[in-house]
């Protein structure tokens, strides 16, 4: 095939990739894997070249970055200092200002997704003792955990990726604290908007008494629990519990007896063993009333004496591409496989109050999970969900905590100093974790995010071979000639702008993959250094802040908060234009044409 028709092929592959990849109802992963499969039957691909991007250098990086965050997390090393600065007594002002702060610096020494998947629970936990609505604080810490994510070479996938592409540009790769001083410049001013300004633009929904408040989206589950033998409420009417039932913020919401639910006589029936009540209330309460009233859980029958004594309830979010996304318990079979049951659902607030087996999830719902404890924890991973609930204690190991810091540190210094290359000293630490038994072995490979591998390793040839059709010099040659004329500085502010428009609807590596290759080429045809451009790139790619799907972090807040897609936009649009309005001149002083 010749020049033209291969980068014609290319951009229509490309296209195609772009529209399923907005459209969202194929995984990421499977697009890309598609479209590299099809790149090489046309041939656009050469085949010794086909699965090149799986032995990447940012692919390798990534997935041991990604474990080493679970060996920090596991380790309870942060988990510790994070729990000591947040208190739940502080003004809402004081409360986003330190969790803020903590999220951005957790986020440079750490993968930014694993940053805030730590914070969540504590976040959410501070929000519950001070009565107040979760949503007003969950999209900032998400928002300050992507700005974190800019600070160091490890903080988020773009800047590793940014890095690979340097050294096939200049022969040397950006170092581990060669994104800090734009980062960090960057994510300062966008945290102090957030502390400031941003947080008062989330939408709240003005309530009857005209009070701006949001319910706590993740609150209440409906629940059913049986009456044991053994219960003191038998021969008590549903009315006679009203006192007992508000003291403990439990609502009876209707009574079942031999598989009939009672009409609405049911609250001056007689309680008998074996009826079924359904409750409305929040875990916690749910839990604290089977152990006062003796009550079981509906689905607990199927456990053993033995394992029932350690069952325990989990809250875990479905994220994107779960195994349980778009599925229901029923069609997993989740009680008779693995024993676990499902309680509730809450998607953005909403409670669903039947049929919760047969529900079909959606990404952002949170789920109240029954099990016993060597189990839950096992098939939230299996299900592919993210624990709500702070950790076990038996799990948190924190006496091996100074092991997890003290070689992660001694490896970035190693990398830093040049003694080793970051992939090296990396998997020198997860060897280390594995071996001390920080990271089981079992979590090595689920702690690596396999669809992001994927896609990289997918998109990576296809990017390859855009740049050696002359795709990329075509799309730069294009973004030149519509700045003519005006100079260098507002072709990288464009370039800056395309890219970030792209991450909002994109999935931030995809982007980082094909806009990398037009930012060197950019830079050839202005004969300049090619730095500004890849630099500019990589804090683009990372700023998603408009949509829930730009970023994994928005889409893990969505259900928890009980936002809606439109919401995301209110603070990330300003947030985006301080980011390009503090970045460039930034980039133009570090790293000059």
């Amino acid at each position: 095939m010749g020049m033209i028709s291969d980068q014609a092929i290319l951009f229509c592959l490309l296209g195609v990739v772009f529209g399923l990849l907005v459209w969202g109802k194929i995984r990421y992963d499977l697009v890309a894997f598609g479209a590299l499969i099809l790149a090489i039957i046309v041939g656009v691909v050469p085949q010794e070249d086909a699965f090149a991007g799986f032995g990447h250098h940012a692919t390798v990086i990534i997935a041991l970055v990604l474990i080493v965050s679970r060996g920090l997390f596991n380790s309870g090393a942060i988990e510790l200092i994070a729990q000591h600065i947040v208190s739940g007594g502080r003004s809402l002002f004081l409360h986003i200002s330190v969790m803020s702060g903590v999220s951005a610096v957790l986020s440079a020494v750490m993968n930014n997704v694993a940053a805030l998947a730590l914070l969540m629970p504590i976040d959410m936990q501070a929000a519950k003792k001070a009565k107040r609505s979760v949503s007003l604080t969950l999209m900032p810490l998400s928002f300050a955990s992507i700005l974190g994510g800019m600070i160091t070479m490890i903080g988020t996938p773009p800047n590793i990726i940014i890095a690979s592409f340097r050294e096939q540009a200049v022969g040397e790769p950006f170092g581990m604290f060669d994104f800090s001083p734009v980062g960090a410049v960057t994510a300062l001013v966008g945290v102090i908007f957030i502390i400031f300004i941003g947080w008062r633009l989330i939408p709240v929904v003005d309530d009857k008494d005209g009070k701006k408040d949001i319910p706590l989206p993740h609150e209440d589950y409906v629940a059913e629990l049986r009456v044991g033998e053994s219960s003191s409420i038998i021969g008590k009417r549903v009315r006679d519990l009203d006192p007992e039932m508000d003291e403990a913020d439990v609502a009876i919401v209707g009574l079942v007896r031999q598989g009939k639910r009672f009409p609405g006589k049911a609250r001056i029936e007689e309680i008998r063993q074996g009826d079924v009540i359904v409750i409305e209330a929040d875990a916690e309460h749910i839990d604290a009333l089977v152990g006062s009233f003796k009550l079981e859980y509906v689905g607990g029958e199927k456990y053993d004496s033995q394992v029932s004594e350690g069952l325990v309830l989990t809250e875990a979010v479905v994220t994107e591409n779960a195994r349980i996304e778009g599925r229901s318990a029923l069609s997993l079979r989740l009680l008779y496989r693995h024993g676990i049951t499902l309680l509730g659902v809450s998607r953005r607030g909403r409670v669903f109050r039947e049929r919760v087996r047969k529900l079909d999830t959606r990404a952002g719902d949170v789920l109240l999970l029954l099990g016993p404890q060597e189990r839950l924890e096992d098939v939230v991973k299996w299900l592919g969900c993210l624990p709500l609930q702070e950790r076990d204690l038996q799990v948190v190991q924190r006496h091996k905590a100074w092991i997890a810091v003290a070689s992660f540190a001694l490896a970035i210094a190693a990398a830093t100093s040049g003694i080793m290359h970051l992939p090296e000293a990396l998997a020198l630490v997860c060897m280390v974790m594995v071996g001390v038994n920080i990271v089981p072995l079992k979590e090595i490979y689920t702690s690596i995010e396999w669809p992001v591998i994927v896609l990289l390793g997918s998109m990576i040839p296809i990017g390859s071979a855009l740049e050696a059709s002359g795709g990329t010099a075509l799309i730069a040659q294009q973004i030149i000639d519509f700045a003519e004329g005006y100079g260098p500085i507002i072709v990288l502010t464009l370039l800056m702008i395309v890219t970030m428009t792209l991450s909002d609807v994109l999935n931030n590596t995809a982007t980082t993959v094909i806009a990398a290759p037009i930012a060197i080429d950019i830079a050839n045809r202005l004969s300049v250094n090619p730095d500004p451009f890849l630099m500019a790139v990589a804090i683009a790619a990372s700023c998603a802040f408009l949509t829930p799907i730009g970023h994994k972090n928005n889409t893990l807040i969505m259900g928890p908060g009980g936002y809606r897609f439109g919401d995301y936009w209110r603070m990330g649009l300003p947030l985006e234009i301080i980011v390009v309005v503090v970045s460039i001149p930034m980039i133009l002083i570090v790293w000059p044409f």
